[in-house]
C-alpha cells in the first residue's frame, strides 16, 4: 500500500494538501485482520494532516472537510438469524434482533492458557438479507447463519462455507469440527402463578422469617425477608404484591467492615401471614412450572456459584428433598453432600460443569444476577457440539450482527465472530471495489491532529464538513471512537461544522453535538434516498435501514438540533417513481426533518465501475439504459435533476417538511430578523453517498 504521495489527494472528490505525503513514513501502526470485524483489514496510520481543502474544481458547497476513515464497511456481509439467543451480562438471553447498542453481553478473551468468558459492550448492531444455512451440532443445537459467518472451533475461527482454493479460499466448517462453548441454551420459564408460588416457597422457606406470637394482650404476627441483593428482594416483593400481599421495605442492617448492608421487606397483619403460609405450602403434586420457580427461589436464598461450583445448602431435610426432586425432574445430575454438622446442614452440588450451570440458570431464571455471573470462567466444556450437518436452506432471510468490544459474542451457546469513497482507495494502490469494502484506513491520530490545526494561527475558523466522502459513522467508528474526539475539538474551538451520515451511531454523540450547538453552527444531515426496503437490502446492505435512520433524525430534532435529510441517492429507474418519491418525503416529514434536499445518483470513476457491476448482477435490463443516460460523465442529465428537484420540492411543501421540526421552534444560533425572506431550498449537491 502506498504511503507517500506527491500528487493531490483524492479525498472528498479531490480534497487534500497538494505537494506532500499523505501519511508520515513508518507511521502505519498495525495491519491486521481483526476478530472484531469479519473479513476486514484495518490500516492504522498517523496522518500528516486531517483538515483537507476541497479543490476549486469540485462541485462541493464547502471548502474544508475531515475524513477520519478511508474505505467503508457499509457493504459488508452479515451473520446470524434474528431469533438466535445471545448471552447477556446478567446471565439471561435475548434474541439477537433485540440486542441494542450499549447492551452488556458476554464475549471471550484469552487470559493465560485459557480463553475465558468476559463481559463486553455492544458497539454496533445492523441487519441485511443473506442466503441462510442451518448448522446442526451433535447435541441437537441448531444455528442459522450466512455462509460468511464465522464460529470458533478447536482449530480456530472458521466460516460456515468456503473453499480450499479459488476466490472463496478460506477456513470453513466441515463435519466433526468441534465448536467452542456449551451448546444450545435452554428455554426460560414462563412467568405464571405456579412459577411465582414456587419461587416464593423456595425464597421464603430458604431465607425468610414467618412467626406468630401470642401474648396476654393479644397476638403478634411477623413476616420478614432480609437480603443483600436488591434484585432478589424486589422480585419477592413484586410476587407477593401480585397475590395481594402488601409489604413494607426498609433497611435491616448497615454495612460494617466486610459485611454488606441488608434490606428487608415486612408484613405484620394476621391476613398477610395466613396468605403467605398458604402461598408457600408444599403442593401435593408439584407442577414443572412450580418446580422451576422453587429452584430459582432456593438458589437465590441459599445457593451460590463460585470457582466453577454450583451448590445449594440447607438444614431442612424437606428443602433438600424438594431441591433434589426438582433437579431430577429436569434431568440435572447432582451430588448430595452431608457435612455431618450438628445442625444437619447438607449441600446439593450440581454436576456437569458450566454447560449444566447455564442450563440451570436459563431453565429456572434466578433473580440475583450476582450469583449468575460466569465472568472469568474458562471456556472449556464436555458438550457434544461437533458439527453434524451444514445445510443450505435454499432461501434468503434477514440476518443480524453486532460489533462488540471483544470481537465476539455467545450465540446459542457457541462462540460467534462479529462482523465489522471508493475512488480514494485507488490513490492508496487499493481497488475501488472489494478493497473499498474490506480494507479501511483509520487515521488514529485524527482528534489530536485536529486540535493542533484548530489552534494554529493560520486557521481562520471556517466551516468543516464531515461524511462527504465516506461515512464517518460507519461501523469502524464503534471500535475507534474518533468522532467523539473530533467533535470535542470542534466544540472547544467553537468551529462550525456539519455531518452527513447514514449511521445511527451518531446518537452516541448526542451529548457533544448538543453542547457544540450552543457555541457554534452545527449542521446535521442523514442520507436517506428511498424507503423501499427491498432496494435498501440489495443496494445498501450494510447500512441501518431507512426507518432506523429516520428514527435517528427524529431523536436529533427532538433534542433541539437542526437535522435535515439529503434524499440521496435517488436512483434513476429504481427509486424515482412518483409513488416512491412521495413515500420517502412523507416519511421524512414525519421524522421532523428540518429540510429535505434531493440528490440524484452520480457515478464518478471507481464508483461507476462498481455500480455498473452491481447493476449487471441485480438489474441487467437497466445496464444499457444507464450507459446511455450517463454517457461518459458522472452526472445524470440536468433536465432530469431539475425535474426530480421540482417533484421533491412540491412534495416537501405538501407534507410540511420542517414545519413540525422541534428544531424549527427552538432555533440554535442567532435569531432571524422578522423581515428576512424565507430561506430557499438548497440547490441539489452531488455528494459521494455510495
Amino acid at each position: 500500500m502506498r504511503l507517500d504521495e506527491s500528487e493531490e489527494s483524492a479525498e472528498a472528490g479531490g480534497c487534500g494538501t497538494p505537494g506532500g505525503a499523505l501519511f508520515e513514513r513508518g507511521a502505519m501502526a498495525r495491519t491486521f485482520d481483526t476478530p472484531g470485524f469479519r473479513g476486514m483489514t484495518f490500516y492504522e496510520i498517523h496522518a500528516k494532516s486531517i483538515v483537507n481543502r476541497v479543490p476549486a474544481t469540485s462541485r462541493m458547497a464547502f471548502t474544508w472537510t475531515i475524513n477520519p476513515y478511508r474505505g467503508c464497511q457499509h457493504a459488508c456481509t452479515y451473520c446470524t438469524a434474528g431469533g438466535t439467543p445471545i448471552l447477556m451480562a446478567d446471565g439471561s438471553t435475548k434474541p439477537l434482533v433485540d440486542v441494542r447498542v450499549g447492551d452488556k453481553i458476554y464475549g471471550t478473551e484469552r487470559r493465560g492458557y485459557y480463553r475465558r468468558y468476559v463481559i463486553t459492550t455492544v458497539l454496533a448492531h445492523w441487519s441485511t438479507v443473506k442466503p441462510a444455512y442451518r448448522i446442526t451440532l451433535a447435541d441437537g443445537t441448531q444455528l442459522i447463519a450466512s455462509g460468511d459467518h464465522r464460529f470458533l472451533t478447536e482449530r480456530g475461527w472458521k466460516h460456515v462455507t468456503g473453499a480450499e482454493q479459488g476466490p472463496l479460499q478460506r477456513p470453513f466448517l466441515t463435519v466433526n469440527n468441534k465448536l467452542m462453548g456449551t451448546g444450545e441454551f435452554a428455554e426460560p420459564p414462563k412467568d405464571t402463578a405456579d412459577y411465582r408460588r414456587g419461587y416464593l416457597c423456595g425464597m421464603i422457606r430458604g431465607d425468610g422469617l414467618l412467626r406468630s406470637y401470642r401474648y396476654a394482650r393479644g397476638e403478634v404476627h411477623r413476616f420478614r425477608l432480609a437480603l443483600v441483593d436488591e434484585d432478589g428482594l424486589s422480585r419477592a416483593r413484586d410476587y407477593l404484591g401480585g397475590f395481594g400481599i402488601a409489604t413494607t421495605e426498609r433497611a435491616f442492617t448497615e454495612a460494617h467492615g466486610q459485611r454488606k448492608a441488608l434490606r428487608a421487606i415486612y408484613a405484620w397483619s394476621r391476613g398477610a401471614m395466613k396468605a403467605i403460609r398458604d402461598l408457600i405450602a408444599w403442593p401435593q403434586v408439584p407442577t414443572r412450572k412450580w418446580q422451576k420457580g422453587f429452584l430459582a427461589g432456593i438458589f437465590d436464598a441459599e445457593g451460590s456459584y463460585s470457582q466453577g461450583v454450583w451448590r445449594v445448602s440447607n438444614t431442612d431435610p424437606d428443602m433438600i428433598d424438594a431441591t433434589i426432586l426438582a433437579l431430577a425432574a429436569f434431568g440435572f445430575d447432582y451430588a448430595l453432600e452431608p457435612l455431618d454438622q450438628p445442625n444437619g446442614l447438607e449441600v446439593v452440588r450440581l454436576r456437569g460443569g458450566l454447560k449444566e450451570v447455564l442450563r440451570f440458570f436459563h431453565t429456572t431464571d434466578p433473580a440475583i444476577m450476582r450469583k449468575r455471573s460466569i465472568d472469568g470462567v474458562a471456556l472449556k466444556s464436555n458438550a457434544q457440539i461437533q458439527v453434524a450437518e451444514i445445510k443450505p436452506l435454499g432461501f434468503e432471510m434477514p440476518m443480524y450482527d453486532i460489533t462488540t468490544g471483544t470481537g465476539d459474542f455467545i450465540a446459542n451457546g457457541v462462540v460467534s465472530h462479529n462482523c465489522f469513497a471508493r475512488n480514494t482507495h485507488t490513490y492508496l494502490d487499493l481497488d475501488a471495489g472489494h478493497d473499498f469494502d474490506s480494507k479501511v484506513i483509520v487515521k488514529v491520530n485524527a482528534p489530536e491532529l485536529l486540535r493542533k490545526t484548530l489552534a494554529s494561527a493560520r486557521w481562520q475558523g471556517e466551516h468543516i464538513a464531515m461524511g462527504t466522502n465516506v461515512d464517518c459513522y460507519q461501523r469502524a467508528e464503534g471500535k475507534y471512537q474518533l468522532m467523539r474526539g473530533i467533535i470535542g475539538a470542534l466544540k472547544d474551538a467553537a468551529n462550525p461544522f456539519s455531518i452527513l451520515t447514514k449511521g445511527t451511531l451518531i446518537l452516541r454523540d448526542l451529548d457533544l453535538l448538543t453542547e457544540a450547538a450552543q457555541v457554534t453552527d452545527v449542521g446535521l444531515n442523514f442520507s436517506v434516498g428511498f424507503v423501499d426496503k427491498e432496494l435498501w437490502r440489495t443496494l445498501e446492505p450494510g447500512t441501518p435501514s431507512p426507518e432506523r435512520r429516520l428514527d435517528a433524525v427524529a431523536t436529533l430534532t427532538g433534542a433541539g438540533l437542526r437535522c435535515g435529510v439529503l434524499m440521496g441517492p435517488i436512483v434513476p429507474f429504481l427509486s424515482d417513481s412518483p409513488e416512491q418519491l412521495e413515500a420517502a418525503v412523507r416519511r421524512i416529514a414525519d421524522s421532523g426533518a428540518a429540510h429535505v434536499t434531493p440528490i440524484v445518483l452520480h457515478l464518478r470513476p471507481g464508483t461507476r465501475e462498481w455500480y455498473l457491476q452491481w447493476l449487471q448482477d441485480h438489474h441487467p435490463e437497466l445496464v444499457r439504459r444507464y450507459l446511455r443516460f450517463y454517457g461518459r460523465g458522472a452526472y445524470a442529465p440536468k433536465a432530469y435533476q431539475t425535474e426530480i428537484s421540482r417533484q421533491v420540492r412540491e412534495l416537501a411543501q405538501r407534507y410540511g417538511v420542517g414545519a413540525s421540526s422541534p428544531a424549527a421552534s427552538r432555533r440554535i444560533g442567532p435569531p432571524v430578523a422578522e423581515d428576512e425572506p424565507p430561506a430557499r431550498a438548497p440547490e441539489p449537491l452531488q455528494l459521494s453517498l455510495l
